[in-house]
């Protein structure tokens, strides 16, 4: 009996964390690719302003996410974490294929980066949804002893989905050269994560339920979820996950999305090598998120993010310092890692911190919603905010910000309980 639902736990995480990798794709392939499509859709301006205007549209998904957060957090749980799951994939693929077809500026004007703005509108309110399903399915069907190793797998399969996206970037620059990628061969990426949604909505339809769901349909009183419900019965948990997110989406995003055109933009490496570089950094940082998670199982989860707090407001400055004057793409590769490990503190175990912290019946909203709106506030503006301070000659300002903002996170992070202790998670 042990041994078979050990092997549908692992069906489950697998599959889980495959859709999730999907998802990821897809939203990372319009950063990844953004150096190509940018002249198509803004044509007007130099590198900095293209990249400016499509930043814009990429803080615009995040803008919706809390409201995809808020629709999907309560569609999850009342229905369970597959039907969330399934629901969010679909949209997903709606957005990509819209992109995928989408007109230039050229052929159609103003319709064309309107097309645009409505299919990230469309992804990012899948992915406000997407975040809270994932994060509490894979927390509510991992057990006790290993749920921050497998819960873990939730970044595993963002940074996949990132690094998938920038991998086919690579391939297709190697095999087309920046003319043909420039004119149309960044429509790839956004036709391949179409595709592939499509095979992950019919994995998710074969998933098993979570027992956690399972047991709150059984109560004869059980409360439904909303936004009442929420910050009503538990507004110190809601706080602490926006709290606990502001400095650690913003590192994320700068580390990873920013760095990317960083490397290009301001030290001055061609395109293809900057998206070498960042393609080998983040499958480092991929198999750092199972290590880190697994050492939160055994040591609990504050220490984790108590490094990542204290690591990147202390480090984030000279980091990006050093990446400004650097022309050796070994250096370069070597302080992109670090900045990697550091966020890997608190990409490793966010989901499962967060979910700990909410009883069944209002977890999927209670990680969705908070998040998303922090997330709106420092992720998906960190790009725009960067582009901007540089724009105006004061780019620096960008490393104290975040900085700045990884600060007031460690704090929460020193005077949070060890949710591994206390964790609301009842079921093995």
């Amino acid at each position: 009996m042990s041994a078979d639902r050990d092997r549908r736990r692992l069906k489950n995480i697998v599959g889980g964390s495959a859709g999730n990798l999907v998802e990821w794709f897809d939203w990372y392939v319009y950063s990844a690719f953004a150096l190509y499509f940018a002249p198509a859709f803004f044509p007007q301006g130099d590198q900095t302003a293209q990249l400016l205007q499509t930043a814009a549209i990429f803080a615009i998904g995040f803008v919706v996410r809390p409201i995809g957060a808020w629709l999907m957090g309560i569609y999850a749980d009342r229905n369970g974490r597959k039907a969330g799951l399934s629901l969010s994939v679909s949209l997903m693929c709606v957005g990509s294929l819209m992109i995928a077809v989408a007109p230039s500026y050229a052929t159609a004007g103003l319709l064309s980066p309107a097309v645009l703005l409505a299919a990230r509108i469309i992804q990012g309110l899948s992915l406000g949804g997407e975040y809270g399903s994932s994060a509490t399915y894979l927390s509510e069907v991992a057990g006790r002893e290993r749920r921050g190793f497998w819960s873990s797998f939730q970044y595993v399969t963002i940074i996949g989905g990132q690094l998938t996206a920038l991998a086919l970037l690579v391939a297709l620059q190697s095999l087309l050269g920046e003319a043909a990628m420039q004119a149309w061969g960044w429509r790839i990426g956004f036709a391949v994560g179409a595709v592939l949604a499509i095979v992950v909505f019919f994995i998710r339809r074969r998933l098993d339920e979570t027992l956690s769901f399972e047991n709150v349909v059984k109560q004869p009183t059980r409360r439904r979820s909303g936004i009442g419900t929420l910050f009503r019965d538990h507004p110190r948990e809601a706080l602490l996950v926006m709290a606990l997110t502001a400095g650690g989406t913003a590192a994320f995003y700068a580390y990873t999305i920013y760095l990317q055109k960083f490397l290009a933009n301001t030290s001055g490496f061609d395109r293809a090598t900057a998206s070498r570089i960042m393609t080998v950094g983040l499958m480092v940082m991929l198999l750092l998120q199972p290590i880190a998670g697994r050492l939160s199982d055994r040591f609990g989860r504050k220490p984790l993010m108590i490094f990542f707090g204290v690591s990147a407001t202390l480090f984030t400055y000279p980091l990006f310092t050093a990446l400004e004057t650097t022309d050796s793409a070994v250096a370069a590769f070597a302080l992109v890692v670090a900045s990697l490990v550091i966020v890997t503190g608190y990409t490793s175990i966010n989901a499962v911190v967060k979910a700990e912290l909410f009883p069944a019946d209002v977890r999927a909203l209670g990680v969705a919603l908070p998040y998303a709106l922090a997330n709106a506030l420092f992720g998906g503006t960190a790009e725009y905010v960067a582009l901007s301070l540089k724009e105006l000659g004061h780019e620096r300002w960008f490393y104290i910000y975040i900085s700045g903002l990884c600060a007031l996170s460690l704090i929460a992070y020193v005077r949070m309980r060890e949710t591994k202790a206390a964790s609301m998670i009842e079921e093995d």
